[in-house]
């Protein structure tokens, strides 16, 4: 995600690394370089120009202080207005109401249907929600059949009326169904063209003015750059939407579409999807997106990240086991499943700050962990629950079960043990009288 214009502006600043101080001409010359570098990314050119004249006004209205190089005074100049440019504050997803009721818009092919179960998965694991999904695409059965293989996947019922080409009555029928069965939240999926025309934006009009809705989201895909920034105003422009969905963004390297967006329609992005699996989404942070567009990485979504997956009861058992030592390899296939259910690896890993930049031309791919899997599954119950058993016979039998070789057993059992040891040093350093009374004996 952003990997081009990530380096074209840690080129940019470079030109300001050395000098003393921030002076018209040489931020001048930083400023041309970055508005290339925001147009070479399909950032909109009126966003890109209003963007580097604020910069310029503001890098030379401050005094800078003597301890601080001006290209680190440039980049927070650049990084606040990123952040402002795009929204500033984070906003709010209103799921209120009995049922909250979400309608989603958009071309054919931007992932709309897969972000409505996306949506969907999130408020039912993470809020508790009851949620509804309902098929209003008369067009194509296809779009209704794949909404119910996502429902199947998260357990959420999907609401269809197969042969009613009235997308209204079905939006308004899903409605009724959801208000007597008692789920309190509603997303309707609704049909899209490959190109907007007048009958899908009358259609889907019809449909908004019908259902009334908390939310009305335009889902977009963030890889068709600045056709994205021009297909979101014809929509807003009919149908006045609420906020913004940019999809494939981890495909994206350019990133115009995120930055255009929130000026040229006015509107905030709400939600981005950073993958294929239903997993993969995220609220959008304007902040942190400016952070990892100027390599800095994003924590606070890292942390958000893992704490989905956290649950509070699994994670107390896990912390017993580790303080008596008893940390095995089921665990360690848990926790395995956790990182991945977090998402495409790279992308998490460019989260961390300082990683980003070190493993960009690395390829992590999300198999990374398949010869890690297959080595544990290879073994016997018994010994995924006593490590300490594994004698050479054993290891020769489980690689050649697992396709590996004995090497690779042998260096997983290694990091295996050294893991475990520094889990229960940690866990333990945690109450040093106990240790202390430990070694007295």
């Amino acid at each position: 995600m952003f990997d081009n214009l990530t380096e074209r502006l840690e080129r940019s600043f470079k030109i300001l690394k050395g000098e003393g101080k921030i002076t018209e001409i040489n931020v001048a010359e930083t400023l041309k370089d970055v508005r290339r570098a925001l147009l070479d990314a399909d950032v909109n050119y009126k966003v890109a120009k209003r963007f580097t004249d604020t910069v310029k006004e503001k890098a030379m209205g401050q005094d800078v202080i003597n301890s601080l190089k001006p290209s680190q005074l440039m980049v927070k100049i650049v990084h606040d207005e990123l952040a402002a440019l795009m929204g500033g504050e984070q906003a709010e997803f209103n799921v209120d109401g009995n049922p909250a009721i979400v309608l989603m818009s958009g071309l054919q092919g931007s992932g709309k249907t897969t972000f409505s179960g996306k949506i969907a998965r999130k408020y039912k694991n993470e809020k508790g929600k009851k949620p509804l999904l309902v098929a209003c695409d008369v067009y194509r059965p296809a779009a209704i059949e794949q909404l119910k293989v996502i429902g199947e996947q998260i357990d959420v019922p999907v609401y269809s009326e197969p042969g009613n080409k009235n997308a209204v009555q079905i939006a308004e029928n899903g409605i009724k169904e959801a208000k007597a069965k008692g789920y309190d939240l509603v997303i309707v999926d609704t049909a899209g063209r490959l190109a907007v025309d007048e009958q899908m934006m009358q259609e889907i009009k019809a449909v908004k003015d019908a259902i009334k809705p908390t939310e009305t989201l335009f889902v977009v895909d963030a890889m068709t750059g600045q056709d994205a920034v021009n297909t979101a105003k014809e929509f807003n422009d009919r149908l006045d939407f609420d906020g913004v969905v940019l999809t494939k963004l981890d495909g994206d390297t350019r990133g115009g579409a995120a930055i255009s967006i929130r000026y040229v329609v006015d509107k905030p992005i709400k939600f981005v999807g950073t993958g294929e699996k239903l997993e993969a989404i995220d609220p959008f942070r304007p902040a942190g997106m400016a952070d990892r567009i100027l390599g800095m990485g994003d924590i606070v979504s890292f942390v958000d990240r893992m704490q989905q997956q956290y649950d509070e009861e699994e994670a107390k058992k896990l912390q017993k086991k580790i303080a008596k030592n008893q940390f095995d390899f089921n665990d360690f296939l848990a926790q395995i499943g956790q990182i991945k259910k977090m998402g495409n690896l790279k992308d998490l890993a460019s989260m961390i700050p300082g990683v980003g930049k070190a493993i960009k031309d690395i390829d992590i791919s999300d198999d990374a962990f398949n010869s890690i899997e297959a080595i544990i599954y290879s073994m016997t119950p018994y010994e995924r629950s006593h490590p300490e058993v594994m004698n050479g016979s054993r290891r020769r039998r489980i690689a050649a079960g697992s396709g590996t070789d004995i090497q690779e057993v042998n260096r997983l059992l290694k990091q295996f043990e050294q893991t475990r040891k520094m889990m229960h040093m940690a866990t333990t350093m945690k109450n040093p009288l106990k240790m202390m009374r430990g070694r007295r004996r």
